[in-house]
Parts: structure tokens; C-alpha cells; sequence
């Protein structure tokens, strides 16, 4: 397998991280972090090129909240200057890697996305009568750090890249813990193992689909799987009968083992594609999509909440239109039409009156 060298001169200039800074602030120009940076962009980023070009850079602490929608959480965003570093090292590495990407992965990618997973999902579905359906239990958490830089290390060598993503990588730990053994595994291994990457970065996004490719090449090369979808850690595999999915499934199990994964033991299942898939954010049939209920129930919370908030000023017609607009955009995916008609047709956003003092203290001056 071919290495490549020679990548810190691309990633380390002024120019890389000029259009990495560029790449990162895309959707967050007025946040404050990245307001301030902007600020003094040319002196921002002479510090940081001087920081790595010197190996004095290191990776900030980083802020972490949990979301409850459409799951629980935990997310980790780094400080904005490392999201920069994070995107110009990405920069560098992913057009080598994604020469051996498969078709069929979906995440993250150019030219690709959720609404093409759709697509491929519902043509897959018009083929085979079956699927089987799996994630992998806390993927990010379980990704292990020794794996994740041999797997990149295959394929690069230039060092000064290689040991910024380690420190990449290294700085992520403390992520959500996930104790479990595999084969060969001592007591203590689960503790002596550096796991767990965030989901919020630029990174952890390409990481995951380095880590999986080994499998992606597993069920389309081992396995000689005529139809195979996956989004970051949900796949599919497509089959003309359940015994067939079922080795597949033992086998996909046994490959999983090796970097250090398991499948969730809830949620990988063999069932006939007319019962409808729930895919990246969709219910797949092989004639037509919908939105799950759940989608629809949490927008419709979203909108109560949106009324709420405009009828007391928190937001304004602009807010309220890119919000509205945000959802519709996955809604049209699917076959909707009626359904956003019927949404739409309940919304309406006005101002609450403006009641005076007096009359709000019962206090009425003839």
C-alpha cells in the first residue's frame, strides 16, 4: 500500500489555514468565539502557524453539553482556533483516503449526504426483499485511539502530520466511558486503552469513516454483498433471503471484534424491506418515503415553541424563516407534500399585545 509523505508543507502555510479558518466558520460567522478570531484573522493565524510549525501547539479544553433530540448526547466542541486546525488537517488527509472509500458510504463525504443515502436505501429496497439492519453500540466513545492512528498510518507518513493527529486525538479523551473486553484482553485493558473521539469534530467525522472503511471493504469484498448502505455507524445490508443476512449478521459480528466494536444488541435486525426502514431520519419503502411520527411530533414542538418565542419578541421573522425552512428542506426528501400543507396551514406567527401598566394593575383613570 502506497504511504504519502511530504503533507506538513500544504498543511502548515498561510494560505491552508486561510481557508480552513474559511471552512469552519461556515453557519457560525456571529458566534462570539469566532467573531474575535476574525477579528485579527491575520494575527490569529500567524500564531497558530508559528504554534505548529515550532510543535508548541496544543489542543484547548473542550465545552461539553448534552442534546436530547432525536437521542441523548453528549456533544464536545472544541475552541474555534483548534476547529480551524482540525479543518486544515482534514484537508490534507481526506482526498488520499477517500481514493478507497466505497460508493456506498455516505457520511460526510462530497457529493453524497442523507438524502442520497435515501436514495441508494430505496433502490436497494426495489431490489432485495430483506435487510438487515444494524448500528454499532456508542460508536464515538468506542472508538479506540491506538486503531484509529494505525489505520491512518497505513497510508501517511509524513510524521509532523501524524503526530498532530495524535495530539488531535489524544486531547479527546474523557469522552462518554464505554467498559468492555475483547478477546485477548487482560482485566485492566478497558482501562488501559485510550478511547472515545468527539462527535462535534471536523476529526472525529473523517476518523469515523477511516475506522469503518476496513468493514465497508469486509461485507463488499468478504462478503460479496450485492447491497450495502451505511451512514457513519448505520448500515444496511440488502439480501434475497434471511439466511443469508443471518451469516452475514455472524460474520459483520465476528469482523467487529477486531476493531474493538459490537454491534447495539437492540438494534440490528433482519425483517422484509416492505415493512419500511428507518433510515438516516426517513421510513425507506421500496415505493415511497415518509417521516417517522416522532419526526413530526418534535417539530411540531419546535413550532409551538417558535410561536412562543416570537410572540414575545425572542425571535424575528428572519429567525423564524431559516428555522422553518431547515426542516421543510428534510421534510420535501420524503413524500410529504399533504403533510407540510397540513403543518404549514396551522402556523401563524404574531406579536402578543402590548398591554400598559395601568391596565395590567386593574388601574383605569377616567
Amino acid at each position: 500500500m502506497k504511504r504519502h509523505g511530504h503533507l506538513w508543507e500544504r498543511l502548515c502555510s498561510f494560505d491552508g489555514l486561510l481557508q480552513a479558518a474559511e471552512q469552519a466558520c461556515r453557519g457560525k460567522r456571529f458566534r462570539p468565539g469566532v467573531v474575535a478570531f476574525h477579528f485579527h484573522l491575520e494575527t490569529a493565524l500567524c500564531r497558530l502557524l508559528h504554534e505548529l510549525e515550532s510543535g508548541t501547539y496544543a489542543p484547548g479544553p473542550y465545552r461539553q453539553f448534552v442534546i436530547h433530540e432525536p437521542k441523548r448526547r453528549v456533544i464536545s466542541a472544541a475552541p474555534y482556533r483548534d476547529r480551524v486546525v482540525h479543518h486544515a488537517l482534514v484537508n490534507v488527509l481526506e482526498p488520499i483516503f477517500e481514493r478507497t472509500f466505497i460508493t456506498d458510504s455516505f457520511a460526510c463525504r462530497r457529493g453524497k449526504g442523507t438524502h442520497a443515502a435515501v436514495r441508494r436505501c430505496r433502490d436497494f429496497a426495489r431490489r432485495f426483499p430483506y435487510v438487515f439492519k444494524a448500528d454499532i453500540r456508542k460508536f464515538f466513545p468506542s472508538v479506540d485511539h491506538a486503531i484509529a492512528k494505525r489505520l491512518v498510518a497505513r497510508k501517511i507518513k509524513d510524521g509532523r502530520v501524524l503526530d498532530l493527529l495524535g495530539r488531535i486525538v489524544d486531547s479527546s479523551s474523557g469522552q462518554e466511558p464505554v467498559i468492555d473486553w475483547y478477546p485477548g484482553d487482560d482485566l485492566f485493558a478497558p482501562l488501559q486503552r485510550p478511547r472515545g473521539i468527539p462527535i462535534g469534530n471536523q476529526t472525529s467525522q473523517f476518523l469515523a469513516n477511516v475506522y469503518l472503511d476496513p468493514l465497508d471493504h469486509f461485507v463488499k469484498e468478504k462478503l460479496r454483498a450485492r447491497g450495502y448502505v451505511r451512514y457513519v455507524d448505520d448500515f444496511l445490508v440488502f439480501g434475497a433471503d434471511k439466511k443469508e443476512l443471518a451469516r452475514f449478521r455472524e460474520a459483520i459480528t465476528t469482523f467487529l471484534l477486531g476493531l474493538r466494536l459490537r454491534l447495539h444488541p437492540r438494534k440490528n435486525v433482519i425483517f422484509p424491506v416492505g415493512a419500511g426502514i428507518r433510515f438516516v431520519g426517513y421510513r425507506v419503502f421500496p415505493t415511497h418515503v415518509l417521516l417517522p411520527k416522532d419526526n413530526v411530533r418534535r417539530f411540531r414542538r419546535r413550532a409551538r415553541r417558535m410561536q412562543a418565542d416570537y410572540a414575545r419578541g425572542r425571535i424575528d421573522a428572519a429567525d423564524v424563516k431559516i428555522r422553518l425552512m431547515s426542516w421543510l428542506g428534510h421534510a420535501r426528501q420524503a413524500d410529504t407534500h399533504r403533510l407540510r400543507e397540513a403543518l404549514l396551514a396551522t402556523l401563524f406567527f404574531q406579536r402578543a399585545a402590548v398591554v400598559p401598566p395601568c391596565a395590567a394593575r386593574g388601574d383605569v383613570r377616567q
